[in-house]
């Protein structure tokens, strides 16, 4: 497989052939390959859901076969790897199909990551995390390729000068500069945190703060989280990074901030956790004990309801 530093020498290849020859050797050739000589991109960022688009795309390839070529490109082995089309070989493999219908680019490995990540950032619905790591693949890939990144460019500030890689992305893709660099922020999260951000229960701009404190600061976080039952407001997230900033964010910290008031913000009620584990298994989440606890007192509320009926 060719690289992107290969790409830079000057081969043997080079010295005895023409131009004319080389463009036709990167010219792209449409190959019938069997699935299982078809590898997937490396981290490639893109999840392919079990959803019922999916369940529709397998009773289309059922019907109709892949409508679309797939893109690939050739392997040392002799096999390929996927570039572009990751659900419709999966969407083929449900099918009951043995191969698949694809477009061959000889390219590099940059060449190949902005290939894959173009083709799939034209997809109406992209979950947060799929668009950070996309970003920051092809980001990384044009830095090599020549581009400036001004990878120390501030997530909230506004002055690019010059012609720099996310600007080239922001043209192609349509998210602004400050954008494309708070998605990439997000590739700094812990997963369970970048999973609260794709389910929405984090918003973007508090999610950004949030990325800036260390592992075991998010950590913390997160546990805390769970037991206050509520998420940080961009505002507390900007009070955490600021006593990250100063190192001073411990657990206390954290709890102290999160159970600051917010605006419009419903009056709860909290217990000690200690006087309610020795009630559940170690492990059980906030949610559950909480669940547990509402139904129990449904069920005193209608025992009681039932005595003073009977009374």
């Amino acid at each position: 497989m060719k690289n992107s530093a290969a790409s830079l020498l000057t081969s043997v290849d080079d010295l005895f052939t023409t131009q004319e020859e080389r463009d036709e050797a990167k010219r792209e050739t449409i190959m019938e390959i069997p699935l299982s000589q078809i590898s997937d991109f490396p981290n490639h960022p893109f999840k392919v859901k079990m959803d019922e688009s999916m369940s529709d795309l397998v009773e289309s390839v059922k019907s109709y076969g892949v409508l679309s070529p797939v893109i690939v490109r050739p392997k040392d082995n002799g096999e390929y790897e996927m570039i572009a089309g990751h659900r419709r070989k999966r969407a083929s493999k449900l099918a009951g199909k043995n191969s698949i219908k694809c477009i061959v680019q000889d390219v590099t490995d940059d060449e190949a990551i902005i290939l894959m990540v173009d083709s799939n950032l034209q997809r109406e619905q992209l979950l947060p995390s799929e668009k950070a790591f996309a970003y920051k693949m092809k980001l990384d890939a044009m830095k090599r390729q020549g581009y400036r990144s001004d990878l120390t460019y501030s997530p909230v500030d506004n002055k690019l000068k010059g012609l720099t890689s996310a600007k080239q992305i922001s043209k192609d893709n349509g998210d602004s500069q400050p954008q494309i660099y708070r998605f990439i922020r997000l590739t700094h999260l812990s997963q369970p945190l970048l999973d609260m951000v794709d389910e929405g229960k984090i918003a973007m701009r508090p999610a950004v703060e949030l990325s800036y404190l260390t592992e075991n600061e998010q950590e913390i976080l997160l546990n805390t989280m769970e037991w206050e039952d509520c998420t940080p407001s961009h505002v507390q997230a900007i009070k955490m990074r600021q006593f990250s900033q100063e190192g001073k964010l411990s657990e206390g910290v954290i709890q102290s901030i999160l159970q600051e008031e917010k605006p419009n913000q419903k009056e709860q009620f909290r217990m000690p956790k200690e006087r309610i584990s020795k009630y559940f298994a170690p492990g059980t989440s906030s949610q559950k004990i909480a669940e547990t606890i509402i139904k129990a007192l449904e069920l005193y509320r209608r025992k009681q309801k039932n005595m003073k009926l009977l009374l």
